[in-house]
């Protein structure tokens, strides 16, 4: 079982603002690495103080950072290791993702994604919500800086792994059969 685990946090509503984005990825059933990048939008320097408030990501703290565009070199490397990604609300993180891509003019790369959202209420329909920070809690994973991409990343995969040993799923393929997740084409 492998997969690429992916948050991004933004600096406005539109979605081309990516201010951080985080991966985390799994291969062979385990954590093997993990990385968070600051992103510099072309909003910038204007951010949203609710975004901010949320993830404590101010303009100035990327104001030397990347653009995603100049950024995608690095991150095409974690995005080849699989063609699974998961993310914890993956309509918004593959939203941001495909509107940064367009906006740089870079292809979307070959894959499938899943929502941890999603197949975290059809396995633990019984708990109370299913955000990524009261999952963490009921599963005792570690989650220090809530709303920080790479830490949400490293959550997203975890709680992916627990999912899949919970059902006892050996690959995504399984566990969509089995009506826990449907995987949709990052093409779509």
């Amino acid at each position: 079982m492998s997969f690429l685990a992916l948050d991004f946090e933004t600096a406005t509503s539109d979605a081309t603002s990516a201010c951080e984005i985080g991966v985390a990825l799994v291969e062979n059933g385990r954590v093997t690495s993990s990385a968070g990048w600051l992103i510099k939008p072309p909003q910038w320097p204007h951010f949203n103080p609710m975004n901010v408030s949320v993830h404590g990501i101010k303009p100035a703290d990327v104001t030397h950072s990347l653009s995603f565009a100049e950024l995608w070199p690095e991150l095409a490397r974690w995005f080849s290791a699989t063609p699974t990604l998961v993310a914890h609300n993956a309509s918004f993180d593959v939203r941001v993702l495909r509107a940064n891509l367009a906006h740089g003019r870079l292809p979307l790369p070959v894959g499938q994604y899943a929502c941890s959202v999603q197949f975290a209420r059809r396995v633990w329909p019984s708990l109370p919500n299913h955000k990524l920070s009261s999952l963490c809690a009921h599963h005792g994973i570690g989650l220090t800086r809530h709303h920080r991409a790479e830490d949400d990343a490293l959550a997203c995969a975890e709680i992916t792994l627990r999912a899949l040993a919970d059902t006892g799923a050996a690959s995504f393929a399984e566990f969509a059969r089995r009506g826990h997740v449907n995987v949709k084409p990052l093409a779509g």
